[in-house]
Parts: structure tokens; C-alpha cells; sequence
């Protein structure tokens, strides 16, 4: 059986650190940056954990091999 391939735009989009964890870009910075305020602006800096079931969505369809 042939190898599965990895999703382009997710390799781009998440990291799987050392203990499994899947780490993605905060939401919410696009465009309308207008309407938030200061204090969201910086709270949504870096990168944010996702949480377990988006995880393991993120892991076994989108990184089959980064388990």
C-alpha cells in the first residue's frame, strides 16, 4: 500500500510539538482589526493550542505522520 500523503495547507497552518499537542495561529487577525480593541489585538499574538478534538482531526486526516 502506498504511503498517505500529507495535507500542503496543513503543514503550513499547524505544528505537532514534542508531547502531541497541536499548535495553530490564533483566530480573529485577518482584517477588521479596527473593531478590536488594543488588549485582543495583543492577546491574540503567536500561537495557540488547539483543543483535543480538533487535534485529533488535525492528525489523523491532515499529518498522518506526525504522530
Amino acid at each position: 500500500m502506498s504511503k498517505m500523503k500529507t495535507k500542503s495547507g496543513a503543514k503550513k497552518r499547524f505544528k505537532v510539538t514534542a508531547t502531541g499537542k497541536v499548535l495553530a495561529a490564533q483566530s480573529g487577525k485577518r482584517h477588521g482589526m479596527i473593531k478590536r480593541t488594543p488588549k485582543q489585538i495583543r492577546q491574540k499574538r503567536g500561537t495557540d493550542t488547539l483543543a483535543a478534538p480538533d487535534a485529533k482531526i488535525v492528525k489523523q486526516h491532515y499529518l498522518p505522520y506526525s504522530r
